[in-house]
C-alpha cells in the first residue's frame, strides 16, 4: 500500500536472525553465552556515575541542554586530545557532542552526501558506515580489508577505477569488524590523498583505548593536514563502559563540524545534561579505569584466543578492540557464516555474529565481542570444541 523508497534500500538485518534464535533459545531455558553483540558488560566508572546521581538531582540539569554539547564538555574533549595526541582542537568551531558517534556519523552523512554522491568504505564494516550513505541517497564504493590486503592500495584503486570521483572516505581504524590496526604514517597517506583529490574523510576511532600488546592507536587527526580534509569521531562508549550513556563527539575541520552542528541544531536539543557533567568528569578524572577495562579486555582475548587453539581452531591475536575476527573452521566453512553462527548457537549454546552482517568479504567469518567474563569465555571454549570434535 505504501512505498518507502529509502527504506527499500536497507536490506534485512542478518544480526537479527540470530538474535532471535538466542530469545527463543532462552525462552526455552538454554544457557546462552552471548558473545555475539558488541555490548560493554562492565559498569562505568564508579566516580562517573556518582557524578551523574548528583546532577540529575538537581533541577535546572531537567531542561532542555545545547544541542552542540555544553561548552566544558567540548572544552574537555579538547583537553582530552591535547593530552594524548598533542592535537589543538577549538571546542567552540572544532567540535560539536553527539548522541553517540553512531547518531554522529549517520546525521553528518545525510547533511554532506547528497543523492548521486559517491562514498568510499571498506568491506567487511560497521554497517552504519555503508548504510548511513544508503539513508542519505548516495552510493557506496566497497574497499576489501582484512589480513594480508594492503588497504591503501585497495582504496587508491576504488577511487580511480569510480566515476563519478567519490567524495567521501569513511574509515574506522582500529577496525570492526577485522580488528585491522594501522601506524600514523597511513593516515598521513590518506590526508595527502585526500588533500590531492579533493575527499572529505570521516575517520570513526571508537577503539582509541581498547589496544593490547604494548600498541597505541593514533588519532586521525595527528596527520598533518588532517584538519583540511577531514574530522574524526569519538565515542565513550568503550574507553569508559557508557555504552547506553550515549556520549559521542566529532572534531576536526570547522565546516565539517559546523555542517554536523547545523542539522543537529534542527534535530535534537542535545543529551541529558547530567550525562554531559558526568562525561566531563569521565575525562578529567583518573584514568585508572581505562586502563583497567582494556586490561581485562585483553586477559579475555588471550582467554578466548588460547582456548580455542586448543580445541584445534587456530585464530589471529588482534592488536585492539574488544572483538575477536575468526575464520570459519575449514570443515564449517563452506555453509557460510549465518549457517554457522546458527550451529555454534544450536550445539555450541553460543551467540557470535555471522561475518556476512558486515559485508562482502565477511562470509568466511565469525566476529566474537569480549563481553563475557573469563569463566564464561571457558564455559564457551568447552562448547565449540564439542561441536568441533564432530567436524
Amino acid at each position: 500500500m505504501f512505498q518507502f523508497n529509502r527504506i527499500k534500500r536497507l536490506p534485512p538485518y542478518v544480526f537479527s536472525i540470530v538474535n532471535n534464535l538466542k530469545h527463543e533459545a532462552r525462552r526455552k531455558g538454554d544457557d546462552i553465552i552471548d558473545l555475539g553483540m558488541g555490548n560493554p558488560d562492565l559498569p562505568a566508572p564508579e566516580h562517573v556515575v556518582g557524578k551523574l546521581c548528583e546532577a540529575a538531582n538537581n533541577p535546572k540539569n531537567h531542561r532542555y541542554s545545547a544541542s552542540k554539547g555544553i561548552t566544558q564538555l567540548r572544552v574537555a574533549l579538547s583537553e582530552w586530545y591535547k593530552r594524548r595526541f598533542d592535537v589543538d582542537i577549538d571546542p567552540e568551531t572544532e567540535a560539536v557532542a553527539t548522541i553517540g558517534s553512531k547518531e554522529g556519523l549517520s546525521h553528518l552523512v545525510l547533511a554532506i552526501v547528497e543523492p548521486g554522491d559517491v562514498t568510499l568504505t571498506p568491506t567487511p564494516a560497521y554497517p552504519i558506515h555503508p548504510y548511513s550513505v544508503i539513508i542519505a541517497g548516495g552510493e557506496v564504493r566497497s574497499i576489501p580489508i582484512g589480513e594480508g590486503i594492503n588497504f591503501f592500495d585497495e582504496m587508491e584503486k576504488a577511487y580511480k577505477n569510480t566515476w563519478p570521483r567519490p567524495k567521501l572516505l569513511i574509515i574506522n581504524f582500529p577496525h570492526n569488524p577485522t580488528t585491522e590496526c594501522v601506524d600514523p604514517d597511513f593516515f598521513q597517506k590518506v590526508v595527502d590523498f585526500a588533500k590531492e583529490n579533493k575527499l572529505i574523510v570521516i575517520h570513526d576511532f571508537a577503539y582509541a583505548d581498547l589496544t593490547f600488546d604494548d600498541y597505541k592507536a593514533p588519532s586521525f587527526l595527528q596527520a598533518k593536514g588532517a584538519k583540511d580534509v577531514g574530522v574524526e569521531f569519538f565515542s565513550m562508549t568503550k574507553s569508559y563502559s557508557m555504552a547506553g550513556w550515549r556520549v559521542g563527539f566529532c572534531a576536526g575541520n570547522r565546516e565539517i563540524v559546523g555542517a554536523l552542528t547545523k542539522i543537529k541544531s534542527y534535530l535534537d536539543y542535545g543529551m541529558f545534561q547530567p550525562i554531559q557533567i558526568a562525561s566531563i568528569v569521565a575525562f578529567r578524572g583518573p584514568q585508572d579505569c581505562v586502563k583497567e577495562m582494556k586490561n581485562i579486555y585483553e586477559k579475555r582475548r588471550n582467554t578466548l584466543i588460547s582456548g580455542l587453539k586448543n580445541a584445534g581452531w587456530d585464530i589471529r591475536h588482534p592488536r585492539a578492540t574488544m572483538f575477536v575476527w575468526a575464520k570459519i573452521p575449514e570443515p564449517f566453512r563452506e555453509m557460510g557464516s549465518l549457517e554457522f553462527a546458527k550451529t555454534v548457537l544450536k550445539r555450541a549454546k553460543v551467540a557470535v555474529s555471522p561475518g556476512i552482517g558486515f559485508g562482502e568479504g565477511g562470509d568466511e567469518y565469525v566476529r566474537f565481542a569480549l563481553v563475557e567474563n573469563e569463566h564464561r569465555i571457558r564455559q564457551a571454549v568447552r562448547g565449540i570444541r564439542q561441536l568441533l570434535k564432530t567436524s
